[in-house]
């Protein structure tokens, strides 16, 4: 029975060998394990702090360098966002990659399970400003003796007018400071839930490993033409002072006014039929460049090829046609700025039309008055009433003017638009003309590649788990417009390891790209002169300028299976875990980190980075709303950890299945503290039998020999059974499948198959029988196989449990396999323990009928079993009688139709029976 041995290499006093029991001999292979102690009191409380020291200490989830690329299992674990707490989402999330990555490592498998912290980018900087209550200001020098104003702001928002201005230098520090002392909690809190993470594999993406492997592949995207830089209009974000890529993009209802605004034909006067338009950003009308109306709308075919000029400025613009103008929208002609939204630029592109921006990085209209407006009609109104004004403010001067002037009909009328937002911004986003930097994403046609059709091909061969999270792939990149902006105008990031010539005029040649080799990665050119130079000539005619922005942090978590798999720096541990086995993530992040990674990998390895993509869904507070920190709903793990237990957190997370959105259930986590409770209760009573009394101690052979009774088979056989159902849904991701089916066993084995052989356990006096052994042993057996289908889900119970009995980690045991207690169930049908359970139940449910203790005999009773249970029930006549008190004749007859309700105990019902007397109750004290 080579499946029943501990893990590795027998070690006394837990050990194989060749010697007798009751049953006979005992073959070499069989376990004897030596109970070490049982606690008179068990309990959850304290296991956390127990193990995870333990486990810290034997280095149990360390990984193995010398396993091959065939032994090993490697997950792409997602490094958190280090800005603030955890939620409740990531222990659901992470729960389920533990369940995976723990039940891997039982198959034998040597799991690669690193952990990594995402600490730079905009949500760092974010907590940073107001945490210590300061904000960046690259002009300043560095100050190297700065004290912020505060600590911590207890939540507090602090606003910006308040945040003392600081050097980036000094600004980073503290970034670098804040987010250490974040990351120790969070640690602190996984080891809590007891991931089995290898904690000596971890990782930061500001890191200098991280910055230099993200330099390294952007350096590499540069050369083969992937990356590039454009000067184009973009997504901004003003409060940020940021561009925005399209995957951070979130649409939000925003209220607003439809202005119905006159344009005038040109040429026709002023007694010509106006052109009426309706926008909600009438601040827009000094950039107009032209109306677009839809091709086929017979309203404006008259008008296509003629001109007329905006109201206020007079600036003479075409009316066009194209396909993308909505002909049941507002007046179905529109106005096309530039720019207003992604609409206007696909206009100005497709259309070759001019560039009048008016509104500036700072979400202002322009300080100075635009080249086509000074000297017309609206020259005074722009510079005495619009230059410089917000938006908003520059919006109410221009329906006054368009008031005064009668160019606006009617008064405006209000709405609901959906307007694009930066995911972590309060502003609606602007789009503004700038130079940044984009990686080619298969959004924007190349003529190189039909980058596009191979990265829906790398999803096709990618398995998502479930399989239908897949079309969330395919649906973003058939949706990409325009390829991978990674530059951002911040502080806290990796920097875009480039430098620019200046001319001999000092001016920026862009085309003049200075590139650093890969042995000089890390840079920074803010801070550094590349090779050739010196930091004299910095922004001096002849000589430099560093490129002051960073990349998005998608950019570089994107390579976060290359980063922890050693890329470029470790060769030995990338030919062992690269491409990675898998990459759980949220649903809401394929768009992002997903995609982004598989471009990174198919772009520079020309593989997908993993074979597997495990998808959790979103947690929902009681108004199944999303939890998240930005709706102030989410709930702080640790209390749950402490208030519940570990085990019984953990369960609930593993309750849901993945890609399914779940409830946030205390009821669902009072349930799972029930089960570990149970779990060491049950194994209480499995391994009391036997041991000395007065040493606490002894022997339990696990020899399947020794299991004799028909009852103890047939449990075996259903455990069997459970074993290959629960295999077969971890092995497809299904780890809520594989709960549902141990637990209900396990349920089943307390509730029936304990209480049946009990009496039969306990044995009588002197000599331990056969039937008395064949129960003890399968116990034992059942137990052992128990433990380990469960140790994933609740590792606590079942680690306490194992130290109770056995040697080593019931995590580094290997997985049970079916085909041994087939074996020893020597084929017995596995519904005989159901039908004897039923059996059983209905002799309870006559005692609860009368109101009488379960102890009162049963003098004699009549039972009508359904025949196809006859057989199960009968085989198990000797302790079901035990178990149900049954000191009298008791009859079993075949069930007649009708008698019986089948979802009720199996149909199994008690015709006749005589109760005794009910025992005297014990006097207490």
């Amino acid at each position: 029975m080579s499946d029943f041995p501990n893990p590795g290499a027998p070690t006394a006093p837990e050990q194989t060998s060749a010697a007798t029991s009751a049953s006979g001999p005992v073959a070499d292979d069989v376990v004897r394990a030596v109970v070490r102690e049982v606690p008179d009191r068990v309990s959850t409380d304290g296991l956390e702090e127990k193990f995870d020291e333990r486990w810290a200490a034997e280095r149990t989830f360390a990984f193995d360098r010398s396993a091959t690329r065939e032994q090993v299992y490697s997950i792409d674990t997602p490094p958190p966002t280090v800005s603030g707490s955890l939620h409740v989402g990531h222990v659901f999330s992470y729960t389920h990659t533990d369940v995976v990555a723990r039940f891997q490592r039982m198959r034998g498998k040597e799991v690669f399970y690193p952990m990594g912290w995402d600490d730079n980018g905009l949500p760092t900087e974010r907590r940073v400003q107001n945490y210590y209550g300061v904000r960046c200001d690259p002009s300043l020098p560095y100050d190297p003796d700065f004290v912020p104003p505060h600590q911590g702001t207890e939540g507090k928002k602090v606003k910006p007018g308040d945040q003392v201005p600081i050097s980036r230098r000094n600004f980073i520090e503290l970034c670098e400071e804040l987010t250490a002392d974040d990351e120790r909690q969070f640690e602190e809190l996984w080891r809590r839930l007891g991931l089995s993470v290898d904690w000596s594999q971890t990782y930061q993406t500001i890191d200098a490993t991280s910055r230099a492997a993200s330099q390294r592949a952007f350096l590499r995207n540069l050369q083969r033409g992937e990356a590039y830089q454009a000067e184009a209009p973009g997504l901004w974000d003003v409060t940020f002072q940021t561009a925005v890529a399209q995957a951070e993009l979130e649409a939000r209802e925003y209220p607003g006014h439809y202005h119905r605004v006159a344009f005038h034909r040109a040429g026709d006067g002023a007694t010509g039929e106006p052109v009426y338009i309706e926008t909600t950003r009438p601040e827009l009308v000094p950039s107009v460049v032209a109306l677009i109306a839809h091709p086929d709308d017979e309203r404006y075919q008259h008008l296509f090829g003629t001109t007329v000029t905006s109201p206020l400025f007079g600036v003479e613009v075409p009316v066009l046609a194209h396909h993308a103008a909505a002909m049941d929208k507002g007046a179905g002609i529109a106005m096309c700025c530039t720019f207003g939204d992604l609409t206007d630029v696909q206009w100005w592109r497709e259309l070759q039309l001019p560039t009048r921006s008016v509104i500036g990085r700072d979400g202002r209209l322009t300080r100075e008055t635009p080249e086509w407006i000074a000297g017309g009609p609206g020259a005074d109104l722009y510079a005495e009433g619009l230059a410089g004004k917000t938006a908003f403010s520059a919006r109410t001067a221009v329906v006054d003017a368009l008031r005064e002037s009668g160019d606006l009909d009617g008064e405006p009328s209000p709405t609901q638009r959906m307007t694009n937002f930066y995911e972590k911004g309060d502003k609606p986003l602007e789009i503004v003309t700038s130079r940044q930097w984009y990686i080619r994403n298969g959004g924007r046609a190349w003529e190189q590649r039909d980058l596009k059709a191979e990265l829906l091909a790398r999803g096709k061969e990618l398995d998502f788990h479930p399989d239908f999270m897949r079309v969330r792939y395919e649906n973003w990149v058939n949706g990409l417009n325009g390829d991978w902006l990674i530059s951002r105008q911040r502080f806290f990031g990796v920097a875009v390891p480039v430098w620019y010539g200046l001319d001999e005029h000092g001016e920026v040649d862009y085309d003049r790209l200075i590139t650093p080799s890969e042995a000089e990665l890390p840079v920074d050119p803010t801070s550094q002169a590349p090779a050739g130079y010196t930091e004299d000539q910095r922004g001096e005619p002849g000589g430099f300028v560093g490129d002051n922005d960073v990349m998005d942090t998608w950019a570089t978590s994107s390579l976060s299976p290359l980063i922890v798999s050693g890329w470029e720096r470790d060769a030995d541990l990338f030919d062992r875990v690269y491409p990675m086995d898998l990459r759980p993530q949220g649903q809401d992040i394929i768009r992002t980190w997903l995609f982004s990674s598989v471009v990174r990998s198919h772009l520079e390895c020309g593989v997908l980075p993993w074979k597997n993509a495990a998808i959790s869904g979103w947690i929902l507070d009681p108004d199944r709303k999303k939890m998240s920190k930005s709706k102030g709903n989410v709930v702080t793990p640790m209390d749950l950890l402490t208030e519940h237990g570990s085990d019984a957190v953990r369960y609930w997370a593993a309750a849901a299945r993945l890609g399914t959105d779940a409830a946030f259930e205390v009821g669902q986590m009072k349930i799972g503290r029930r089960l570990a409770i149970k779990v060491l209760n049950a194994s209480k009573f499995a391994l009391t039998f036997g041991v000395d009394p007065e040493s606490g101690a002894g022997e339990i052979v696990l020899d399947p020999a020794a299991v004799t009774v028909d009852l103890d088979r047939a449990m075996l056989a259903g455990l069997a059974d459970v074993v290959d159902q629960a295999t077969a849904a971890l092995e497809s991701y299904d780890h809520t499948r594989a709960l549902e089916i141990t637990e209900s066993y396990f349920w089943a084995f307390c509730d029936d198959y304990l209480e049946l052989v009990k009496d039969r356990a306990y044995g009588g006096d002197g000599e331990v029988s056969a039937a008395t052994l064949s129960a003890r042993t399968a116990l034992a057996i059942a137990l052992d196989a128990m433990l380990r289908l469960l140790a994933p889900f609740i590792p606590f119970a079942t680690e306490e449990v194992w130290s109770w009995w056995r040697t080593g980690s019931v995590h580094r045991a290997p997985w049970p396999t079916a085909q041994p207690l087939r074996d020893a169930s020597a084929d017995v049908d596995p519904t005989g323990l159901t039908a004897a359970g039923h059996a059983l139940a209905a002799l309870r449910k006559l005692k609860s009928a009368a109101k009488v203790s379960m102890k009162t005999p049963v003098l004699s009773g009549t039972v009508a079993v359904p025949a196809h249970l006859l057989p199960g029930v009968e085989s198990a006549m000797v302790d079901l009688r035990g178990a149900g008190r049954v000191t009298g004749p008791l009859e079993l007859v075949e069930a007649t139709d009708g008698q019986g309700d089948p979802d009720v105990q199996g149909g199994i019902v008690v015709v006749e029976h005589e109760l005794g007397e009910p025992p005297a109750k014990k006097p207490r004290g």
